[in-house]
C-alpha cells in the first residue's frame, strides 16, 4: 500500500527513491524464481498523489519493485479502481514497461485474454495465476476495463480452463475477509475449500491488514491473510505482515508437492523499511517490533 506519508518519505529533490524501503528484502526477492506482490494502489504520471481512501501513487513505485526483483503484481483488490479508467490503464502500462506481469485487473478484453489466467513457466514448471476481489469500495468498474470479482461460477470455469491447459500449479490471489479480524471468517474458509475442490493448489489471501493463520501440507497451501507488507498503519497487528516462500516441486511422475516457509516482516521508520528477521534482529528497534513477533508466533504457532 502507499499512504501519503510513504510517498513523502520516498520523495527526493529530483523524483522518488524507494530503494531504502525494499533493500532488506531484496536478496529474498531476487533469490526466488518468481516473486509475486499484491499491488494495492494505482499509479499516476501526474503529481497529484493521494492516499486513503483513494490511492494514487508515483510510477517510481513500480520501477522500484522491478529493480527489487518482483515478477508479478496481482491487481484485483478494493482499491484497484481508485484512479478510474486512467488509473487502471496507467498502472498496467507502467507495469508492462517495467517487465512486471499482471492479472486480476485488465485494461480491456484483449488484455484479459492475454493475462487471465496469467501463465508463466519456470524451470519447466508451468504456473497459472488468477486474482479476484470481493469488491471495489462501491466504485463502478470503468467502462471498457475489467476487474475479476469473487464469483464462484466464474472461478470454477476459470480453474477448469487453467487445469485443461496442462499447467502444473494453479495459484489464486484472493482479496477477501474482514478488515482487522485476525481469524478467517466462514466465507473465507468456504471459498478456500471451494477453490481447492476446483483445482487451486495455492490460495493467497489479503485485505484484512492483519495476519491470519495458514493451512499447508505437501499438496496445497492456503494463506488466509498475509497482513500488511508495507503501509503506514502503525497500530498493533497492522505494522507488519508475512512473506510466504513456497517451494513447488514437480516429480518425475508429474505430481506436485509444496513446502511453505513463513517469513515475518516488520515495517520500520524512518523510510518504511521492510525488515525480515535477518535484518530486524540486528537492529535496535522499538518494543513494537518484539510485540509484533510475539503476536505473530502466537497466532501461527507451528507455521513459523
Amino acid at each position: 500500500m502507499q499512504h501519503l506519508p510513504q510517498v513523502e518519505a520516498a520523495r527526493r529533490e529530483n523524483g522518488f527513491d524507494y530503494s531504502e524501503c525494499f533493500a532488506a528484502v531484496l536478496p529474498r526477492f531476487r533469490a526466488a524464481d518468481l516473486t509475486v506482490v499484491n499491488l494495492e494502489t494505482t499509479l499516476t504520471h501526474s503529481d497529484r498523489y493521494t492516499g486513503y481512501p483513494m490511492f494514487r501513487s508515483p510510477v517510481a513505485l513500480a520501477e522500484a519493485l522491478a529493480q527489487a526483483g518482483v515478477d508479478i503484481a496481482t491487481m484485483a483488490n478494493n482499491h484497484c479502481c481508485d484512479g478510474g479508467a486512467g488509473g487502471i490503464r496507467t498502472t498496467i502500462e507502467v507495469l508492462d514497461r517495467c517487465g512486471i506481469c499482471h492479472t486480476g485487473v485488465f485494461a480491456d478484453s484483449l488484455d484479459r485474454k492475454l493475462n487471465h489466467p496469467l501463465r508463466i513457466e519456470r524451470h519447466g514448471v508451468r504456473f497459472a495465476f488468477l486474482s479476484y476481489t470481493y469488491g471495489t469500495n462501491g466504485l463502478r468498474v470503468p467502462r471498457g476495463t475489467i476487474v475479476n470479482p469473487i464469483d464462484t461460477l466464474a472461478m470454477a470455469a476459470d480453474l477448469a480452463a487453467a487445469r485443461s491447459d496442462s499447467v502444473d500449479c494453479v495459484a489464486v490471489s484472493m482479496h477477501w475477509g474482514n478488515e482487522y479480524q485476525r481469524q478467517p471468517d466462514a466465507v473465507q474458509r468456504r471459498l478456500a475449500g471451494f477453490l481447492r475442490r476446483h483445482g487451486a493448489d495455492l490460495v493467497i489471501g489479503h485485505h484484512p491488514h492483519v495476519i491470519q493463520p495458514c493451512e499447508a501440507d505437501s499438496a496445497h497451501v492456503v494463506l488466509y491473510s498475509l497482513g500488511n507488507f508495507v503501509s503506514n498503519q502503525r497500530r498493533r497487528y497492522c505494522d507488519g505482515g508475512l512473506m510466504a516462500e513456497i517451494d513447488a516441486t514437480r516429480h518425475p511422475d508429474g505430481h506436485m508437492t509444496y513446502a511453505l516457509r513463513i517469513v515475518p516482516v516488520w515495517v520500520a521508520l524512518p523510510g518504511y523499511r521492510i525488515l525480515p528477521p535477518e535484518a530486524a534482529d540486528t537492529l535496535l528497534l522499538p518494543e513494537a517490533y518484539r510485540r509484533f513477533r510475539t503476536d505473530t508466533e502466537a497466532l501461527l504457532e507451528k507455521a513459523l
